[in-house]
């Protein structure tokens, strides 16, 4: 079987203190509980096509964001790279499933987020049932004081059947159901389809009746439920997935409960984030020696770049960009500038210098090139692509420097400048990253000849004597090479 927040005058501040140490008394007594819920294969877009009425009432009272995965060479849109990246927090480069086989997996180092949960507070109760059993069996460790793997005869009525009893009379503190139909449907059928929209409507029945079991439950008044539905990967139109499409890449988060704001959409997100926002959701702190790559979606982190989304505009010389998609833009945002001053002339608009973009839009541009695996930038960043600028008629080289605001840092000190870096090279392409000081002559700390994939880079700055700022530069040069992104660049000093 194929499978998937008035300001107030002091009185009336001072009369409305009482009401709300009394709601926040309410809510710290409030048991944190957690229901993450992943639909193997379902695509958000056919979500919403669908008759789904339960999917659409967790969108209505939460937030959603559309989240792109990785593509080959870091991993195939696979159920077992995806369920391990949704449940360990990590991307495969760091769990190394590559497959549906699982082989020199790296559960020890990066374990799934139950059993982090066991060790880090072991008197809570955990419990995951899934209906594609490697989940259960190989995903989820031992420490997990439940595991059930759905018999094939039982499929995904009988993982529904033993969640709901689970949820609605037992006392777990974090559940995870895996559903697999809609997968199926995809393999069968094709994500265009009648039979796929179908079997959504059926999973949203399942989903329902877990919801309902949660929400019926004796305590659920004294309780604080965070409910996260996932999935692993998408599918084509005519079905099937492993491959670089932005349909087989697109998974999502619908998150009801918790600090989720109702109606809201989100961009930052990335599939890792729902085992870490599990944990946070549960009190339980990430130490940074874990190596996690999510964040807990309760806590945004603002970054420059993400605020150029209402600028994004659509495509001028790009033919393999659709022409709705909103996506690119020039104008960087405040306190950021782009140096063209050495820039070539003509060639792809899109691409001429450093770019701010998206993944939709960067990645339509040519897939199969590396660019799906830029995992680790999240929302809007910047790019220098020499190899799709030179697409079009252009005359010298690619020399573009990306330079940020002037930060505060204190001399004599060490800071540390933190960015997450992409970067894909053939000679005689560059990339340097140089640093200033109170307006002084900018300092080579790093520079990039060899490929480096998706890594979160931080350099540590010493500070000279006296100084108070320091900006940083992002240099690229080449030709018809290859690329560079960056994405949530910040210095913050010792």
């Amino acid at each position: 079987m194929s499978r998937r927040t008035l300001l107030m005058s002091a009185a009336a501040l001072a009369a409305a203190a009482p009401l709300a140490a009394t709601t926040t008394a309410r809510a710290a007594a409030r048991t944190p509980k957690v229901l993450v819920i992943g639909l193997d294969g379902a695509l958000l877009n056919r979500i919403r096509d669908a008759d789904a009425p339960h999917l659409d009432a967790l969108m209505a009272s939460g937030l959603t964001s559309v989240s792109p995965l990785y593509a080959d060479p870091m991993a195939p849109t696979l159920s077992g790279p995806g369920w391990s990246t949704i449940i360990t927090g990590v991307w495969p480069d760091k769990h190394h499933v590559k497959d549906n086989a699982f082989t020199g997996h790296a559960f020890a180092q990066y374990p799934d987020f139950l059993t982090r949960i066991e060790t880090a507070k072991p008197g809570l109760s955990t419990y995951a049932v899934a209906s594609w059993n490697p989940v259960t069996d190989t995903i989820f460790s031992a420490k997990v004081d439940t595991r059930v793997s759905t018999p094939e005869a039982e499929y995904d009525t009988g993982t529904t059947s033993r969640a709901a009893a689970e949820l609605a009379g037992g006392n777990r503190d974090a559940v995870f159901v895996h559903l697999d139909n809609v997968d199926h449907a995809g393999h069968s059928y094709g994500a265009a389809s009648t039979q796929y929209l179908d079997a959504i409507h059926g999973v949203d029945a399942q989903v329902g009746q877990l919801v309902a079991a949660v929400r019926g439950r004796a305590g659920y008044g004294s309780e604080d439920w965070l409910i996260m539905i996932t999935a692993d990967h998408g599918h084509t139109d005519a079905g099937g997935h492993g491959g670089a499409s932005a349909a087989e890449r697109q998974t999502f988060l619908i998150a009801s409960g918790g600090s989720a704001t109702a109606g809201s959409t989100r961009y930052d997100i990335k599939m890792p984030d729902v085992a870490v926002s599990a944990l946070a959701h549960l009190g339980i702190a990430v130490d940074p020696a874990w190596g996690l790559d999510g964040r807990p979606f309760q806590q945004p982190v603002p970054d420059a770049f993400d605020a150029l989304r209402p600028q994004l505009r659509t495509r001028v010389d790009e033919t393999g960009i659709g022409g709705a998609v909103v996506g690119f833009t020039h104008t960087p945002p405040a306190g950021w500038t782009v140096d063209n001053s050495a820039m070539g002339t003509g060639g792809v608009t899109e691409w001429r210098g450093w770019a701010f973009t998206t993944d939709e839009f960067w990645t339509s541009a040519e897939r199969g090139q590396w660019r799906e695996t830029n995992v680790r930038a999240r929302n809007v960043f910047a790019v220098a692509d020499g190899d799709e600028w030179v697409d079009k008629s252009y005359a010298g080289t690619f020399d573009s420097t990306l330079v940020s605001p002037a930060w505060p840092v204190t001399g004599g000190r060490t800071a540390t400048l933190a960015y997450t870096s992409h970067y894909r090279q053939e000679a005689p392409q560059k990339g340097e990253v140089l640093v200033s000081y109170n307006g002084g002559t900018p300092v080579t700390v790093k520079t990039y000849t060899s490929d480096t994939v998706s890594k979160a880079e931080s350099l540590a700055l010493q500070v000279p004597a006296g100084a108070t700022t320091a900006q940083v530069r992002f240099r690229y040069t080449g030709g018809n090479n290859w690329f560079w992104a960056v994405d949530g660049v910040r210095i913050t000093s010792g």
